[in-house]
């Protein structure tokens, strides 16, 4: 049912939603491979779309942990609040994430996981949502997000790869996971 939502959903918003289907289960555990979660204190989710990382987040955090989403699409972000009632979902953009933390008495995100379209969204709205990222996170605090293989060259790709080496101490990329539509990679980045 979700591929059917997502699918709709890109048809009708394909600046917000940017894919033609959610991401696969392989890449959600790539995204997450290699951080701590169960002892994390808050975890934040970009663009959640229909919860795939989400599932897999939750899998993995501690009873402690604080996990929080930013969604637009108010279909999606309908989705998760069934699906997933003990994520807290915010309809809203990832921009408002520094107050929304600040809203809950935390001031820094631990880890943040991303799905959001970078190569879709516009330069301004990229700038301060990037901005809104490095202001919740604190030295050592870890970003993730993905790539689709085929995008790597795109002038908005390149703009982001740039944008996350200049702002992090390490930016590593994943290897592809090809069994997901379409083959993509994860940006591994640690402030």
């Amino acid at each position: 049912m979700s591929w059917l939502k997502f699918a709709g959903n890109f048809v009708r918003h394909p600046t917000t939603v940017g894919a033609v289907a959610p991401s696969s289960r392989r890449l959600g555990e790539r995204m997450v491979e290699g951080l701590d979660l169960a002892t994390a204190l808050t975890v934040v989710e970009l663009g959640p779309g229909t919860g795939p990382f989400s599932e897999v987040v939750l899998e993995r955090i501690g009873t402690e942990t604080r996990f929080f989403a930013f969604e637009l699409d108010p279909s999606f972000v309908k989705l998760l609040r069934a699906r997933f009632p003990q994520l807290h979902v915010y309809g809203e953009s990832a921009e408002n994430l520094p107050q929304r933390l600040s809203d809950h008495g935390v001031q820094y995100a631990d880890h943040i996981i991303c799905g959001l379209p970078w190569a879709s969204l516009p330069d301004d709205v990229q700038d301060r949502v990037f901005e809104a990222i490095l202001a919740a996170l604190p030295p050592g605090g870890t970003f993730r997000s993905f790539g689709y293989v085929h995008c790597r060259p795109f002038p908005k790709a390149v703009r982001f790869r740039k944008r996350l080496e200049e702002h992090f101490s390490s930016v590593e990329f994943s290897p592809i996971v090809i069994r997901n539509v379409p083959p993509a990679f994860v940006y591994r980045c640690v402030r």
